[in-house]
């Protein structure tokens, strides 16, 4: 029996499991108490995977021998990997009762602790383990680990290096050191530590996982993914490596391959909340908002604490209109995770367009202060509505933009575009947006791609949003010479496609606003690379080499605050379709709602643009303009209640609150005229119906504010011939409103001057435009043409010095 046993032992030690199963249970066959044999029997089914049979022979053993310490501690060690952590704990304890001095028990108690979330007391049991013994490998290995979650990376990396050395084939150490290195952010050398640690354990599908992360970080998404699919080559159903992998290719844009990935990781794991979480994050990004809210709500089911699952939820709901219900989640997000800056700013935004005010300005002031600590990230358009500072501004785009840094360097070969050709062909410029519908910004710059010289101009329309069988869609299409859906392709794709088309200069009109696709441009798909109309304000990136703007929009001692080069446009940045179409009948006052009598105010913006200041400034005009109403469009009824409170509260009646529902454009341009006065916002002005105004012939008054996005209507004024409109303050804004609604002879000199001039004015001479903003596209190309980095210019001046030498070179002798 006795030499049955020690065979039995050497084969345990050397790992040929089924000849020492073997040779264990004949000694148990003579001598069913062998305590040593039932222990070892125990570990031999723990090291084959069948847990609860070595839990049952181990316990068999301790039962026979209570004061078997080393038993204690592996019964332990298998009580854990059943998760049955407090026993575990126990167990440990146990043993280190009859043996206070075995290193392994306390090394195991450390393991149970960790298990258990106490990290600081698991530190103290491996610590006590190494002290016992200090050449336990393994200990400190289990050391550096929890050293490492304590955030204590010199230290862990010290016990991880120690562990190393005194056992150079031990892959958990190995493993460990990659950890810690990569969290330092020593990317390379994590990655080697980690090659080391599959070399030592090829069999360790999470260390492969790890490693694939690790090359996602550096963009190297190719061998991140192969990385990922070796790992499930050896645990084909591991959950936490197919979402890593669904990670991998949502990370360049390849939707289909990552909702294949992440509907696995749910298959395999059906109580995986992180996978029904970013399963969501993929649905939402192609606009399946029913299926991603579903999808965040099975998260939260299984991880009520999870706070970005909360997050996305609120997104899912915002986008679905259900404003008050995302409020709530965010809230809900950030009660769970304080520290996240960017939920801070996603919630003041979010009171900003249902008009809840009530400690929206002390929260603002938070928000941002919280944007502005350290290196906190928060969503750049939501910044631009929150705070009137362009510093803001900039520091916040910087944030955002490094997120397309891996992207980028994944494609390295896509850093280095060919040179523009100086001379010959014609320019191929490309347009980029997910706007080409019916949309604000389409029916801006609609006429333009249609204006555009085709004897020196070929035009791309490359459209990354859906296709809505509209009017303005049909006419888009037509507009260009070439027009191409991304929607399905992957941003690499995206990039190589708009690449292969041989496109000059890549034009963005989208910015950071939703359903934008920066990585597109992150991974250089043209030489030259404009932010135009979309965004009113810098992307804070080295990917967009110019931005096109005015000097009223943008004034010249701004320009410290945009990464990009500015090109000035002459009167106007703003391009606008001459063929916007108004309803041939305009309907009555009675018809719209308005009283037949009465002075009618009115502000078509968005509700984000309205804060308490403004809609103070407009109910004392109300009071001081007796018969006046106040025409707002109509949102939601959120706001409606809120504005109908705040009216209610300023001692107006909430029926001096007029709400238009939204009509079809051409419609809605027809009865924009009805209105007398036109009020615009501060900090966030008109853009898009600052223009519609002045088309129709509504005089519109505004404030000129800090940044580019409340100086446009300013701009839009200048440039009508209505520079007086343009207040300097609040106090001079609400005097103007005032003076000119008991002024109606005034009031209607400015409408005759508005439409003498509209037909002539800059912003509405489109084929002006059109000359100018070409003349910026050839300035551009002639510089890299002639290996000459971008560089900010003026239009205006450019053209002249053209005019100017050829005057001179037409000049006789």
């Amino acid at each position: 029996m006795q030499r049955d046993f020690d065979q039995a032992s050497r084969y345990l030690q050397i790992g040929r499991l089924a000849e020492a199963e073997a040779l264990y249970r004949n000694v148990l066959a003579v001598e069913p108490r062998h305590a040593e044999s039932l222990h070892h029997l125990g570990l031999t089914a723990w090291k084959l995977g069948r847990f609860v049979e070595a839990a049952d022979f181990i316990r068999r053993a301790v039962d026979f021998r209570p004061y078997y310490a080393e038993a204690w501690s592996n019964f332990g060690v298998v009580l854990q990997a059943l998760g049955r952590t407090d026993e575990a704990a126990a167990a440990c304890r146990k043993a280190i009762g009859l043996q206070p001095h075995l290193a392994r028990a306390h090394s195991n108690l450390g393991n149970s602790l960790q298990a258990q979330g106490l990290n600081d007391a698991a530190i103290a049991a491996y610590r006590q383990a190494v002290a016992l013994d200090p050449g336990f490998a393994g200990a400190f290995a289990n050391l550096g680990d929890a050293l490492r979650r304590q955030g204590a990376l010199e230290e862990a990396a010290i016990a991880c290096r120690r562990a190393i050395a005194l056992q150079p084939s031990l892959a958990e150490a190995h493993r460990g050191l990659a950890h810690v290195l990569r969290q330092q952010g020593r990317l390379e050398e994590a990655m080697a530590a980690y090659r080391r640690a599959i070399a030592l354990g090829p069999e360790s599908a999470a260390c492969l996982t790890e490693l694939g992360n690790a090359l996602a970080e550096t963009g190297r998404f190719d061998e991140a993914i192969a990385a990922h699919r070796q790992a499930l080559e050896i645990a084909p159903n591991r959950a936490e490596t197919l979402l890593n992998l669904g990670s991998a290719f949502q990370a360049q844009g390849y939707a289909q391959q990552a909702l294949d990935a992440y509907s696995a990781a749910v298959a395999a794991r059906p109580d995986f909340a992180d996978a029904h979480c970013t399963l969501g994050t993929l649905l939402a990004s192609h606009g399946r908002w029913d299926e991603a809210a579903a999808a965040y709500r099975r998260a939260i089911e299984l991880a009520p604490n999870f706070a970005e699952a909360h997050a996305n939820l609120a997104g899912a709901l915002r986008v679905q209109g259900r404003l008050v219900e995302a409020i709530e989640a965010y809230r809900r997000a950030v009660a769970f995770k304080p520290e996240l800056s960017e939920i801070l700013v996603e919630i003041c935004h979010l009171r900003q367009q249902v008009c809840d005010w009530t400690g929206l300005e002390e929260a603002q002031f938070a928000a941002l202060d919280k944007v502005r600590e350290g290196d906190r990230r928060a969503p750049p358009f939501a910044v631009l509505c929150l705070s009137p500072s362009p510093e803001d501004h900039l520091r916040t785009a910087r944030r955002w933009a490094r997120s397309f840094d891996a992207i980028a360097q994944s494609r390295p070969a896509m850093g280095a575009p060919a040179v523009v050709p100086a001379t010959g062909g014609r320019l191929r410029i490309g347009y980029l947006s997910s706007d080409f519908n019916q949309h604000a910004t389409a029916s801006l710059i609609a006429e333009l791609f249609e204006r555009h010289d085709r004897t020196r101009f070929e035009i791309f329309g490359y459209s990354c949003g859906g296709d809505e069988a509209s009017a303005m869609r049909t006419r888009l299409v037509a507009a260009f010479d070439t027009f191409a859906d991304l929607r399905a392709s992957s941003h690499v794709q995206a990039a190589e496609r708009i690449r292969n088309d041989g496109i000059d200069i890549l034009v963005d009109l989208k910015g950071y606003t939703q359903n934008s696709r920066p990585e597109i441009l992150a991974l250089r798909a043209a030489p030259i690379q404009v932010s135009y109309l979309g965004y009113p304000g810098t992307m804070g990136s080295s990917f967009i080499d110019y931005l096109m703007a005015d000097r009223f929009v943008l004034p010249a001692d701004q320009q410290r605050f945009y990464d990009e080069k500015i090109v000035y446009l002459p009167n106007c940045y703003q391009a606008n379709d001459t063929g916007r179409p108004v309803a041939p009948l305009r309907p009555s006052r009675e018809d719209c709602g308005l009283p037949s009598e009465g002075f009618v105010f009115c502000c078509f913006n968005n509700s984000y643009k309205i804060t308490s200041e403004m809609f103070g400034v407009w109910m004392r005009l109300l009071r001081d303009v007796p018969g006046s109403v106040l025409w707002l469009l109509g949102a939601n009824e959120a706001v409606a209640a809120n504005l109908d409170r705040e009216t209610t509260a300023r001692g107006i009646a909430p029926q001096r609150l007029i709400y238009a529902p939204k009509l079809p454009l051409p419609e809605h341009l027809a009865r924009l005229s009805l209105a007398d006065l036109f009020l615009d916002t501060l900090p966030v002005n008109a853009h898009t119906t600052a223009s519609e105004a002045l088309w129709v012939g509504l005089p519109v008054l505004t404030c000129a504010g800090e940044a580019f996005i409340g100086r446009v209507a300013g701009s839009l004024l200048a440039a009508v011939g209505l520079p007086e409109l343009i207040a300097s303050s609040l106090e001079d804004y609400a005097a103007a409103a005032a003076f000119l609604a008991q002024r109606p002879a005034l009031l209607a000199s400015l409408r005759r001057r508005l439409a003498d001039n509209r037909g002539k004015a800059p912003p509405f001479d489109i084929m002006q435009t059109t000359r100018n903003i070409e003349a910026a596209y050839l300035h551009m190309a002639e510089r890299r043409s002639a290996g000459q980095p971008p560089a900010g210019f003026d239009v205006a001046e450019l053209i002249a010095a053209r005019v100017s030498v050829a005057l001179r070179r037409d000049r006789p002798g």
